[in-house]
Parts: structure tokens; C-alpha cells; sequence
């Protein structure tokens, strides 16, 4: 597999499917899992960074559930190739920084994710699209299971899997959902469902996690802590403030629906509009147009744009996808105009 090929197929997350597809863009669950014997790869020295990573390589080509994913080492990607994995949501931001030792594993139809080495040696991601962590999670525990099988995974019977973040310890398991909630934000009730997720535990973050802010109306929601539970009570607990999340959008649209459902058929369809005829636009104003053109499909006052058309086009758009398609590096105005251009072709068809 090149990394080229990626632009060659949407992601199996971005297809619109699954259940609640119209506010769930996707489910993920992560697991972090590190070496015994090794140090955290923060504490690593290099050779022991080049060590864990030669076992990690062994042991995923050894694991018939990963026998169809690629290898790529970070130290062999230029900034664009990182930024493009960023994009895609197969590597963290933090990871594309210190590329020594580390790599990333996928396969093509990008389910499946390892970060190696970075906070922890393993850190293992499963990703559907729509409202199906039970699906990510069955996939995610043959994995596991697999890997567990072929390296000596760090683990204490009093604190469960030992992780680099105090968080994590325990089952190490992560459960996100990215939810798409404009009518939250244009009713001005997002502030609080935030702030009632944040006292249970919950934590919101953007498009592309940690350390991003939201855009675009997206909220990538998950469990902060870890320890004391297990994996199902740590899966059902994050269904449960879901399925809320879910109802409060849908009643949110429907109020707006209610009540002024003209200046909601003008603003999708200005930005439908937009988005149609710009010649220049920048990433930040493009996510914000596409998020009314997807609420627009999912109310069904567009019906002649297939929402796995608009999920595609909130990550082809960004900088790295842009200048891996003119096969080039392109300045911020550059990147606009072929944005423009992009957007234009894609809304067509």
C-alpha cells in the first residue's frame, strides 16, 4: 500500500452509514497498550525505541486479523505525508511531531490504526462509521487479543494495563464518538450539554481530538478516566450520554424546523450557494459551509448531494489533501483557490 492511494477511496468511516448517521459521523475505540520490560516511550533511549518498535513490526505481521495493514515509519514521511495520516484521523498530532522509532499501521480501508511509540508503545484504534462502538469494540478485543499473544504486554492485577497517562490505566480503553450537533450550537444550548458531560466524566474536544478546538459543529465526545471500570460498563456508559446527546439534537432540529424553518432553507442554501461559486475559501469557512450543506441533506432540503459526498469533502479539503492531489506543496492562497476548485467539482457531479 502508498500512501497516494489514499486519496484514491474515502475512508470507511466517511460513508454516512451505520446507525444515527445523520448526528454520529463516527464511533472509535482506542486502547493503549505498552511493552513489559521496556521503559514508556518517553523514558526510552534509542535503542530501546528501535527494540519495542522491531517487536510491535514482528508481532503485527505474526496477527492474522492485522495481515492486510502497511507499516510506515515516521522518519521515512515528509511533513505533508504526516499531516496527511493527521487529516485522516490514523495518527495523532503529537505523534507526527518526534518521529524517531515510531511508525503508524493501517489498512486500506483505514478500520484499523497502531500508533507505535507514541505517549504509549502501542496505542491501537478502531474506527466505524455512525453510531457502532459495539462493532469498533469487537474488532478492537480480536486485536488486542491477537497482539497479546505475541508480545509481553505490561500489566499489574492490582491497577490493570499500565499506561504512560494515569488516566488511562486500568482497561486502557478510550470510547469517542464524533457527532455533528448545529442545531445545538444555532439554538445556544451547546454550552450546556457541554458543561453537564464535563460532571460525568466526559470530555469534548474537535475534529481532530486532543487539543483541538471544535469546528464545523463537530464534538469528538469520550470518556476521560478509565480505571475502575470495565470495558463494557466503560462502553455502556458512554452509549447512555450519547443516546441523550443524540435526542437533544433531533429535538433541537425540530424546534428549529418549528419555528423558523425559512431562515434555515436561506442558510443552507446560501451556503450551498457558497460553496458552489467561490473561486477562493479558506478550510476554516469551508467546514462551516459544509456543515449547513450536511445539515441541508439530512433535513432533506437537499436532495441531490449524497451526504458520504459532504463527510469526504470536510477532510480532501484540508492542506495536506490538497497538496498530496497537485502533487506539489502550495501556499495558503494556493491551497484556497484549489480548495475552491475541488468543492466545486465534488458538488457537481
Amino acid at each position: 500500500m502508498e500512501l497516494n492511494s489514499l486519496l484514491n477511496h474515502p475512508s470507511e468511516w466517511l460513508k454516512g452509514t451505520g446507525p444515527h448517521s445523520d448526528i454520529v459521523i463516527s464511533s472509535r475505540i482506542r486502547l493503549a497498550r505498552n511493552l513489559a520490560k521496556f521503559p514508556f516511550p518517553h523514558w526510552a533511549s534509542k535503542k530501546q525505541g528501535e527494540e519495542a518498535l522491531a517487536a510491535i513490526e514482528e508481532a503485527v505481521r505474526k496477527t492474522d486479523i492485522l495481515k492486510n495493514t502497511a507499516i510506515f515509519h515516521l522518519a521515512d514521511l515528509d511533513t505533508v505525508d504526516k499531516q496527511l495520516l493527521v487529516e485522516r484521523h490514523l495518527m495523532s498530532i503529537e505523534h507526527a511531531q518526534k518521529t524517531n522509532h515510531k511508525a503508524v499501521i493501517f489498512d486500506e480501508a483505514e478500520v484499523i490504526a497502531i500508533m507505535v511509540n507514541e505517549e504509549d508503545h502501542l496505542r491501537i484504534q478502531v474506527i466505524q462509521s455512525g453510531f457502532n462502538l459495539l462493532e469498533a469494540w469487537g474488532i478492537i478485543n480480536k486485536i488486542d487479543d491477537g497482539l497479546s499473544k505475541e508480545l509481553p504486554i505490561a500489566f499489574s492485577s492490582e491497577w490493570g494495563y499500565l499506561t504512560a497517562c494515569p488516566t488511562n490505566t486500568g482497561t486502557g480503553m478510550r470510547g469517542s464518538v464524533m457527532l455533528h450537533l448545529p442545531a445545538l450550537v444555532m439554538i445556544r444550548q451547546i454550552d450546556k450539554v457541554l458543561a453537564a458531560i464535563a460532571k460525568l466524566n466526559f470530555t469534548a474536544r474537535g475534529l481532530y481530538g486532543e487539543g483541538t478546538q471544535a469546528s464545523g459543529n463537530f464534538f469528538q465526545i469520550s470518556n476521560q478516566v478509565s480505571l475502575g471500570h470495565n470495558e463494557d460498563e466503560v462502553i455502556n456508559s458512554i452509549n447512555s450520554i450519547i443516546r441523550q446527546i443524540i435526542e437533544q439534537e433531533s429535538q433541537a432540529r425540530s424546534i428549529m424546523l418549528a419555528r423558523s424553518k425559512e431562515m434555515l432553507e436561506d442558510r443552507i442554501n446560501r451556503s450551498l450557494g457558497i460553496l458552489k461559486s467561490a473561486h477562493i475559501i479558506s478550510s476554516q469557512e469551508t467546514i462551516e459551509l459544509l456543515s449547513m450543506v450536511r445539515l441541508g441533506c439530512d433535513l432533506g432540503m437537499i436532495k441531490d448531494i449524497n451526504i458520504s459526498r459532504v463527510n469526504e469533502l470536510f477532510i480532501i479539503t484540508q492542506p495536506a489533501h490538497l497538496q498530496k492531489l497537485e502533487n506539489k506543496k502550495l501556499s495558503t492562497q494556493e491551497r484556497d483557490i484549489k480548495r475552491a476548485e475541488l468543492v466545486r467539482q465534488k458538488l457537481s457531479l
